[in-house]
């Protein structure tokens, strides 16, 4: 650690011009991702965009949030009961203020990125300094941090951590990342459909019949500004009806998102009758598709398989045009499973910055993770 120091810059016009270049191989790390979150981050958030830096030159970024969730008008409707009851009274009262190293709004390793190799001992001491730096900071605003999470490894990257310094914190996994590989030898979806066992190609053509009447239509940067209130809207019932929420994204992510990223981020919205129903969001991560958040009408999603056929259409999307895998997250496992996405484990680390909380902390967790049981498809001959 001798010649590695860190910057932490609070806005992306303060960010060295080689910083892109750095982050060439994730765009969840570079400007034009960040500026989005600059700019339309949810009003619970704060970013803070860091340079790891060898002898005065940029060798790698990372991203930091801060979320405040007393500003959060739910953690989520959908189950209500005495323990998500309870789980709402801790957050508020000893997990209100809490301090992520990573990205808290997607899924996927995407809280730091190098332009060369580094060793995990160097990677753990930088993180934990940026967590301890970014601590005082707000100490000196007169807020507390209760909870610190290093969020999202690959179990590659988690057990060289925890040969360090993060040996000291609780591991977690949450539900898994649903990944699909896709098969380099499909070029369309006819391909994909001949290689599905037949229960699960009567699967596909009885959601394709369900979807009759719906147009699917990329959406033009002006058309995502004019059904900008809409698309919020659609969205914001899904997110209220998840199980559990940190965070709600501004009403206008969307149409800055597409004004700073263009063509690398795309909104397909699916209209009845020429009125908007749904619409998905999907990113061009280099050989990787990035599936992000969607939103639709609940009684059309129930009557035409409107989320099924979201994934087939994203799938196909990602055939056609040539990615490796697509990312689809960790909401509706099995679904997923059933067009042919796996799971694949990630692990976080937390702790609490009251000693005797976080001496409890891997039980208070455990009781608090809303839990999710799910049998997992295997769709293909």
């Amino acid at each position: 650690m001798e010649n590695i120091s860190f910057k932490i810059y609070k806005s992306v016009s303060e960010l060295p011009e080689n910083w892109d270049e750095v982050s060439h191989h994730n765009h969840f790390l570079q400007k034009p991702y960040l500026q989005v979150l600059e700019k339309s981050a949810p009003t619970n958030m704060e970013c803070f965009f860091i340079g790891i830096f060898e002898s005065n030159k940029l060798i790698g970024t990372s991203l930091a949030q801060y979320l405040d969730l007393n500003k959060l008008e739910s953690f989520g409707e959908r189950d209500n009961c005495f323990k998500t009851k309870i789980r709402n009274f801790v957050f508020k009262n000893f997990a209100s203020h809490v301090l992520f190293l990573g990205n808290n709004m997607i899924t996927g390793q995407n809280g730091y990125t190098f332009n060369k190799e580094i060793e995990f001992e160097c990677i753990s001491d930088v993180m934990i300094q940026c967590s301890e730096a970014i601590i005082a900071y707000f100490k000196k605003k007169g807020i507390k941090i209760h909870i610190v999470s290093y969020k999202d490894f690959y179990t590659e990257c988690s057990s060289e951590l925890k040969k360090f310094d993060f040996n000291k914190m609780y591991e977690f996994t949450a539900q898994p990342n649903m990944v699909f590989n896709l098969d380099e030898s499909w070029k369309t979806k006819e391909d994909y459909i001949a290689s599905l066992k037949k229960k699960y190609r009567d699967q596909y053509k009885r959601a394709h019949k369900k979807f009759n009447g719906i147009e699917v239509k990329e959406l033009s940067t002006e058309e995502v500004i004019t059904l900008e209130d809409r698309i919020y809207e659609l969205y914001h019932h899904v997110a209220l009806n998840a199980p559990f929420n940190t965070f709600f994204l501004d009403e206008h992510h969307f149409s800055t998102f597409k004004k700073q990223c263009g063509n690398r981020f795309r909104i397909c919205g699916y209209f009845l009758n020429n009125e908007l129903v749904g619409f998905h969001t999907i990113l061009l991560n280099g050989d990787v598709l990035e599936t992000y958040f969607l939103g639709y009408d609940e009684n059309i999603q129930k009557e035409n398989m409107l989320y099924l056929n979201m994934l087939y259409n994203m799938t196909e999307f990602g055939i056609e045009n040539g990615f490796k895998k697509i990312i689809f997250g960790r909401t509706a496992l099995e679904i997923k499973s059933s067009i042919g996405a796996k799971p694949v484990k990630m692990s976080g680390f937390i702790y609490h910055t009251n000693k005797l909380i976080n001496k409890y902390i891997d039980k208070i967790f455990n009781n608090l993770e809303p839990e999710v049981s799910w049998q997992q498809r295997h769709p293909f001959k």
